[in-house]
This record gives structure tokens, C-alpha cells and sequence, in this order.
């Protein structure tokens, strides 16, 4: 079998680890020898052994002069758990093929040079794409100080959210709200507008059961988002769903309303405040989450927010669940872009991928800037 064969079965490997991984990349390790495959392994979950000592640890000394795969550079520093080229180093292996080149500053290329100095042959770059395409977050935050913000949107075939009353339920089928808890399970962090929460009374938690994410194997696997609530005037009521939830809560607000904020502190939510703003900074709500480790973002909101949000140009994918059905000029419109008056002012997007999910339509989508 060639590089790129081996390297695809070390890359759909590394995608078990889609749900559980974070805030750590999700990798995928194959060993070979003569030909054959020796041992296999991927990356679980923050402060297990990555994939490259599991895959060492089960060829035991059948590693010695054998290939190693792996979808992304070893890592040659000390986290939670030694380093992985050192590892390689001490099993013998001859050649490590690498995906990509890990973006970490701690990393960023001495874990390849640290393989070479030892003697092993290096080949680097195969199926690089499809690589970084397992971990988006990782890499955007490791390069730019940023997540990876993806946003998600419903509507009926005329492109409406809600009907003029607000109502909203269900625009989509069960399909595609199963689907959309898959995108919350991979996601580091949900971010959603107060409108959403008083007009829906969310939970933003993902609610599958086992069998429905590849990987996962016991209610501890199932990672729940840390919930991210924009509130400008703190108008949420402390009885909201969202605080009755497993995981982790944030609000932020502009508001400096000591005696509103007090139940919510009781009530173990944390809540940032923007200072000297009559909005919220998104932006700066999105730096603060990658120095907190957030590798990927959904943002499930209203037209208000989603508009800002893709106007602001910190949108990275766009995720449009689109139903079979038609809801009437009357209903609220997908997005709220404000300012768009010529053709020449239009964003463009570019489809990267669309599928059937039961009977509606998803449709992904980047911006071209």
C-alpha cells in the first residue's frame, strides 16, 4: 500500500476521536512493517496517551525499523503526558510519515526535527488537507489567537427562520436536529444571543444517545459545550433552562447591574463584563474563549446576531439546514445583514459540501474572504 493508503486508515482513526479530544487535536496513528499492518491507535481525550504511544504500546518491539503514520507532527514537549518523538526515538522506528505540521509554537516543525537528528527518515505533507480538516479549531487558534466560529441556521425552502409571531418549532425534522447535536458534541463552545434564549429557553446541550457519535463509548465521552450567553442589558432570568444543564455557563453583558448579576454568581454562572460598551464586543468574546482553550464555536442564534457575526467577517463556515417546505413573505428572514444595497455589496460564498440529512437539505458553506 502506498503513503497516501496508509496515512487515509491513520486519518479515520484519528476522526473517533472527533467528540472527545478537546481542547487537544484529534490524532490517528498506523504502524507498518514489510507491508504489513503492526498496530494502530488514536487519540481519546485530553490527558490519555496520544496516539502514537498507543500504537507503540501495542506493537511493542515489532516497532523497531517500522513505518509510523501519523496524521499530525509528534509532539516533542512536555504536557500532560512526555513527549511523543521521544518515544518513537526509543521504539527504533525507521520512517515516520507525517500529515501535517503541528501549528503549536511549543511544536511547529522541532518534533520533525527532532526525529530527523535521531536518524529517522521524515516525510511530511501526505494528505495534508484532509488532515487539517479534522481539526480546524486546533490549528485556527494555534496560528491566529481564534477559534474556528461555525454557524448554524435553519429555514423553510423561502429562506425563513420563524414565523412573524416568532414561532419556530420545528422548522426542520428530527434528522436534521439529531445532526445539529453532532455539530454541538464536536464543538469546544455554543454561542447564542439573549433573543434566543427569552424567545426559545434553550439548553444548548447535546442530547444523543451513544450509538449516534462514532467513538463514543460511555456518557463520560459525551462532551457538553461550555455555554456562551451574549446579554447587554443582563435581561436572563436566573430560572433560564440553560443554568439547570450539565457543563459550564458564561454570560456576558455590558451591564454593570451588581444586584441582577448576583443570582447568576450564586448560581455558579460566570459572568464577563465588556466595559464602556453600548454592545458586545463578539470579537473580543472570541479571542477571550481561544485564550481559554476553545478550538471550535457554533454559534446558534437569531438573524441579529448571526447577520453581525458573518458581517463582521467571523464566521468561518456557514451550516444551513434547509426544509422542504414554504413559510410566507410575513416570516422573519435567515439573516440580518443590514447595509447590502447593490450587488457589488453581497457576500459570496463558496459550497463545500451538501447532503440530504432525512427530508431537508444541509448546506456548508465558507465565505470567500
Amino acid at each position: 500500500m502506498s503513503h497516501e493508503a496508509w496515512m487515509a486508515r491513520a486519518i479515520r482513526l484519528a476522526r473517533l476521536g472527533l467528540y472527545t479530544t478537546d481542547p487537544n487535536p484529534r490524532v490517528g496513528c498506523v504502524i507498518v512493517k514489510n507491508g504489513e499492518l503492526v498496530a494502530e491507535g488514536w487519540h481519546r481525550r485530553a490527558g490519555e496517551p496520544h496516539a502514537e504511544k498507543i500504537a507503540l504500546a501495542t506493537a511493542g518491539d515489532r516497532a523497531a525499523g517500522a513505518t509510523a503514520y501519523v496524521t499530525f507532527e509528534p509532539c516533542c514537549h512536555h504536557g500532560r503526558t512526555p513527549p511523543c518523538s521521544d518515544a518513537l526515538i526509543a521504539a527504533g522506528v525507521e520512517r515516520v510519515v507525517v500529515a501535517m505540521q503541528d501549528p503549536n509554537p511549543l511544536v511547529a516543525g522541532k518534533g520533525l526535527e527532532q526525529l530527523r537528528a535521531a536518524g529517522i527518515e521524515v516525510v511530511s505533507g501526505v494528505l495534508a488537507d484532509e488532515a487539517a480538516r479534522l481539526n480546524p479549531g486546533f490549528i485556527k487558534r494555534m496560528s491566529r489567537g481564534m477559534p474556528y466560529v461555525r454557524c448554524k441556521l435553519a429555514m423553510s425552502l423561502d429562506g425563513r427562520t420563524a414565523m412573524a409571531s416568532g414561532e419556530s418549532k420545528w422548522i426542520t425534522s428530527d434528522a436534521s436536529r439529531r445532526d445539529v447535536h453532532r455539530l454541538r458534541a464536536r464543538s469546544s463552545a455554543v454561542v447564542t444571543g439573549i433573543g434566543t434564549v427569552l424567545a426559545d429557553d434553550p439548553a444548548l446541550t447535546v442530547r444523543l444517545p451513544l450509538d449516534a457519535l462514532d467513538g463514543v463509548t460511555s456518557e463520560e465521552d459525551i462532551h457538553q459545550p461550555l455555554r456562551v450567553v451574549l446579554d447587554t442589558h443582563l435581561s436572563i432570568s436566573p430560572d433560564a433552562r440553560l443554568f439547570r444543564q450539565p457543563g459550564e455557563t458564561i454570560l456576558v453583558t455590558t451591564s454593570d447591574d451588581v444586584l441582577a448579576a448576583e443570582p447568576l454568581l450564586a448560581a455558579g454562572v460566570t459572568v464577563l463584563r465588556q466595559d464602556h460598551r453600548d454592545e458586545i464586543d463578539l470579537e473580543a468574546v472570541l479571542a477571550h474563549l481561544a485564550e481559554t482553550g476553545v478550538n471550535e464555536v457554533l454559534i446558534e442564534s437569531g438573524a441579529t446576531l448571526a447577520g453581525a457575526a458573518v458581517s463582521a467577517g467571523l464566521v468561518d463556515e456557514l451550516v444551513i439546514y434547509l426544509a422542504p417546505h414554504l413559510m410566507g413573505d410575513a416570516a422573519r428572514g435567515l439573516l440580518h445583514l443590514p447595509g447590502i444595497g447593490t450587488m457589488a455589496q453581497r457576500i459570496e460564498l463558496t459550497m463545500t459540501d451538501l447532503r440530504q440529512v432525512g427530508p431537508d437539505i444541509r448546506l456548508t458553506l465558507i465565505p470567500r474572504n
